[in-house]
């Protein structure tokens, strides 16, 4: 069985798409295999990452941004593509650097997450953005 998702994005930030993924499981009655996702975008990607504590999500997003910070920044003055925007070069280096699939088994129904995991899209561009998360279940 497969889907497409669709998550809503407004500005940088991880977006939580778990409860969601997790009702799909459950209506196509999925038991056991392998569930995959692949996000369609080069400037998004996605991440199993703690959902307890926020400060986790400040903490990473901070890190991206002094890793590849935006174009217009003195620093990033060697970078050429700019054509989308100051944020558009920094959002590819960020997602060269984060998975663009993931693979999650499934047991009794349930995604094998840790206590304090959830699955995130996680955006990098600052406008807002309708990302497509391809999902497949075997």
């Amino acid at each position: 069985m497969h889907r497409v998702f669709v998550q809503a994005t407004n500005g940088p930030g991880l977006y939580e798409i778990t409860r969601g993924l997790a009702r799909w499981l459950d209506a196509e009655g999925a038991t056991e295999g392998v569930l995959t996702l692949h996000i369609r975008h080069t400037s998004a990607s996605l991440l199993i990452q703690e959902n307890a504590d926020p400060s986790v999500q400040h903490d990473l997003l901070g890190f991206l941004d002094r890793l590849a910070p935006p174009a217009d920044d003195p620093r990033m003055a060697w970078m050429t593509h700019r054509s989308e925007g100051a944020d558009d070069m920094p959002a590819h280096v960020k997602a060269a650097f984060l998975p663009s699939s993931l693979s999650i088994p499934v047991i009794g129904g349930r995604m094998v997450l840790g206590t304090w995991q959830g699955v995130f899209v996680v955006e990098h561009r600052r406008q807002p953005h309708r990302r497509d998360i391809a999902a497949f279940f075997r």
